[in-house]
């Protein structure tokens, strides 16, 4: 069975953190993946070991890691694929494997686009105040 570790970052504001449980909870539910973990590199709980084994203790023999990151920067070049393979020697029966980050994605010009649009037409966004 597949599990799904939704990987972000972490922020010290929790309700950063809690919109990334709360995106990785909508992906379990649309995508009926029974499976899903939201998890953190730092800065929020749980990390990403705990979360595979939290995968695998539910009967994940496979994991794929979705990095909930814009680009490919230092966190995923270097900090995700150590973590993952020291995640592999612990938990040696999951299949691990890592997905692309968001860059480069179709939707997300259409998501510029909209943000756009809403901040254009009044909605959405916050102005700021030059002295």
């Amino acid at each position: 069975m597949t599990g799904f570790a939704i990987f972000a970052h972490g922020s010290r504001v929790e309700s950063a953190n809690d919109a990334v449980r709360r995106a990785s909870s909508e992906f379990a539910r649309s995508g009926n993946y029974p499976l899903v973990e939201a998890c953190f590199l730092e800065l929020g709980k749980p990390e990403l070991t705990e979360a595979i084994g939290r995968l695998a203790e539910r009967g994940a023999d496979r994991v794929i890691i979705l990095p909930y990151f814009l680009t490919l920067g230092t966190h995923l070049q270097r900090d995700l694929p150590r973590i993952a393979n020291e995640a592999s020697n612990i938990y040696k029966s999951v299949r691990i494997t890592i997905a692309e980050p968001l860059d480069g994605h179709p939707s997300l010009v259409g998501i510029l686009l909209d943000r756009a649009r809403e901040a254009a037409n009044g909605g959405g966004g916050s102005e700021s105040e030059t002295a």
